[in-house]
C-alpha cells in the first residue's frame, strides 16, 4: 500500500484516478478547491488550492507519490505552470514521486516530427495546449533529483466521451499512439489505470510518456 495524494481529485481524471488507486488499496487523499460530487469511501478529502502553502504542505504530508490531475482551464488557464512550479520545488525537497497529468499536444506524429503544439491546434485549444506543454518544458530543466513522470493522455480524452473500462491500455513514448484507423481514444477508467500502475510498478521515472486504448 502506498500512500498517493492526487491534486485536482474531483475532475475527470483526478476522481478516475482517486477511485482507482483506493480500490487498489492505497492510502488516498484528493485536494480540490470544488467538492467532490460523489465522495468516494476511504478517500481523505482536502478542500483548497495547492498554490496555497498550507493546502500544498497537507498534500505532501507522508505521500509517497503525487499526482497532479488539474487542467489549465478558467483561472488555471494562468496559474497552471506556477501550480506545477511549485509542485515540483516541494516534490524535489521532499523526494515525492511526482506524476502530472498533461496534453495531448506535446505529442509527436512520428519520432523525428515536431511536436503538435508547434503546429497548428484549433485556436479554442491552444491556450490550455500551450499551458500544458510550458509544464513538460519545465520538468525536463528540473534537477535530477525530481523524481517527475509527464502523462500525456490519448487525444480523445474527457468527459465529453468517457467510454467504458476495459483494463487494457497501450503506453508509449512522445509519439502519439493511433490505431488501425488513425484514431487516438482512452477512457477515465483506463487512464487511471496507467496512472496507477506508473506509480505502483515504479517505472518511467524522468519520462514523457503516452497512454491510449
Amino acid at each position: 500500500m502506498s500512500r498517493i495524494t492526487v491534486i485536482g481529485g474531483t475532475g475527470y481524471a483526478g476522481a478516475a484516478i482517486v477511485n482507482e488507486a483506493v480500490a487498489r488499496g492505497h492510502e488516498v487523499t484528493a485536494v480540490s478547491r470544488t467538492e467532490p460530487a460523489h465522495p468516494i469511501p476511504g478517500v481523505a478529502y482536502v478542500r483548497g488550492s495547492a498554490l496555497d502553502p498550507e493546502v500544498r504542505a497537507r498534500a505532501f504530508h507522508d505521500a509517497e507519490a503525487v499526482i497532479s490531475a488539474t487542467s489549465p482551464r478558467g483561472d488555471m488557464a494562468t496559474q497552471h505552470i506556477e501550480l506545477a512550479e511549485a509542485l515540483a520545488s516541494r516534490a524535489g525537497v521532499s523526494g515525492t514521486r511526482l506524476v502530472i497529468v498533461g496534453g495531448f499536444s506535446s505529442l509527436r506524429p512520428a519520432a523525428d516530427a515536431p511536436r503538435f503544439i508547434e503546429g497548428d491546434v484549433p485556436e479554442q485549444y491552444r491556450t490550455e495546449a500551450e499551458a500544458s506543454n510550458a509544464v513538460l518544458e519545465m520538468l525536463k530543466a528540473e534537477p535530477a533529483e525530481l523524481d517527475w513522470t509527464f502523462v500525456s493522455p490519448a487525444a480523445t480524452f474527457g468527459a465529453f466521451a468517457p467510454g467504458e473500462t476495459t483494463g487494457f491500455y497501450r503506453v508509449g513514448g512522445e509519439v502519439a499512439i493511433v490505431d488501425s484507423n488513425g484514431e487516438s481514444y482512452i477512457s477515465a477508467g483506463d487512464f487511471a489505470k496507467a496512472i496507477v500502475d506508473v506509480v505502483d510498478q515504479g517505472t518511467h521515472h524522468r519520462e514523457h510518456i503516452s497512454v491510449a486504448a
